[in-house]
């Protein structure tokens, strides 16, 4: 990542809204922004898939949930966060993976530009094509600072998506059942 370049482009956009970036509040306010951005779109620069790469035998074949894996984000169009929570189930065949890897993933993915459409897409192909199990289901519910701070300002408005895969969409019993396990308050 371009660190100087970013704390450039900083400085312009102070000076563009008519602020000094010379004055002793902002003085190093570039360099905060440029490394606050390498934060939030450190997983550029990561592979998610690497986190499934150690995978268990297991005879297993019920349903397995990880609720409310808290994540942030940032909205491509407007470089403003959204967050919430991740919901994921997979329904194993033959292989498990520990739960930590499941939080890896959503947090390598989130920490990109993004939006929430895609990053549920991404989460749900990347574990069918890892784990290779029967199914997969991603609910992740957001709220967005570029609906509720700016726009429409509409506070309170959470976005839920889904990404369904496998049999958790095509067999209804088991998309049901993945549903109610993921929606449970």
């Amino acid at each position: 990542m371009d660190l100087k370049r970013i704390e450039n482009a900083v400085r312009e956009i102070l000076l563009a809204v008519g602020e000094d970036p010379d004055r002793e509040g902002l003085l190093r306010t570039p360099h905060r922004v440029a490394r606050m951005y390498e934060e939030l779109f450190g997983g550029l620069e990561k592979d998610p898939a690497k986190h499934l790469e150690t995978t268990f035998n297991e005879k297993y074949d019920e349903l397995v949930v990880l609720r409310d894996i808290p994540f942030n984000s940032t909205c491509e169009h407007h470089l403003m966060p959204f967050e919430g929570k991740a919901h994921i189930a997979y329904l194993p065949d033959g292989r498990v993976v520990g739960i930590s890897k499941l939080a890896r993933v959503v947090d390598d993915f989130a920490q990109r530009p993004q939006v929430q459409e895609r990053l549920s897409s991404q989460i749900a192909d990347l574990l069918m094509d890892s784990l290779k199990p029967k199914g997969v289901a991603v609910v992740l519910e957001a709220t967005h600072a570029c609906m509720t701070c700016r726009g429409i300002k509409k506070s309170g408005s959470v976005m839920l998506t889904s990404s369904v895969r496998g049999r958790c969409r095509s067999d209804a019993r088991t998309r049901s059942e993945v549903m109610s396990l993921l929606h449970k308050p």
